[in-house]
């Protein structure tokens, strides 16, 4: 992402990215370049570093076809893009700990003896919090990698639109995933605009800032 963004100005990938419902069809990104955008928006903070974040990429006939009935409002989108990006919160995310923080040590980004009190904490913790708890946290964290998500794909060239309206009851079972552990936050589409998107207003801060 840095990289990118040394080359972009970061006021102006901001102020550039649109929501996007046509794509240009003649358009593919390769497998590749995702994967990266993916590990760039990946740098996104998360509580304990436990990246809850999980993404099934949509990128062919046979998966937008499966998609389609479950984004009825969002089609022109699923038509179009290049892929459709299912992010999902891993309320299990915590089995993951281990391999972080162990990591982290073999790097040299962190003491020994600092990875096992967190280790310790996190996984005395974590599990026995309440199934609510356990989605909210996952749904927070992934919404965090969403938003860098879509900020690397602006500085990639590309555009996305953020979407809420799919069958949120349907979507995990649908691509074959654990509807017990893994929580739909949001659907992402990406590509290059056919059609760019309306540039929006936004409220003044003085209006949505509370000073104490």
């Amino acid at each position: 992402m840095f990289n990118h963004i040394l080359n972009n100005d970061f006021t102006n990938i901001v102020k550039g990215r649109r929501s996007v419902r046509q794509y240009d069809e003649t358009i593919k990104i390769s497998k590749e370049e995702i994967s990266e955008i993916i590990r760039e928006a990946s740098l996104a903070p998360s509580s304990a570093n436990m990246q809850p974040w999980r993404v099934i990429v949509v990128n062919t006939p046979e998966g937008k076809e499966k998609l389609r009935p479950l984004v009825r409002f969002n089609t022109l989108q699923n038509d179009t893009s290049s892929a459709m990006l299912l992010i999902f919160g891993d309320t299990q995310s915590y089995l993951y700990a281990e391999e972080i923080y162990n990591t982290a040590v073999e790097q040299g980004k962190m003491p020994a003896e600092v990875r096992d009190s967190q280790l310790e904490t996190i996984l005395t913790m974590f599990p026995t919090l309440s199934k609510e708890m356990k989605v909210e946290v996952a749904k927070v964290d992934s919404s965090l990698f969403a938003m860098q998500l879509m900020l690397v794909a602006r500085a990639h060239g590309y555009d996305t639109n953020p979407m809420a309206g799919f069958e949120v009851d349907q979507l995990a079972k649908a691509f074959d995933l654990d509807e017990e552990r893994y929580a739909p936050v949001m659907i992402v589409s990406i590509g290059k605009a056919k059609e760019e998107g309306y540039e929006t207003v936004r409220l003044d801060s003085d209006k949505i800032t509370f000073w104490r």
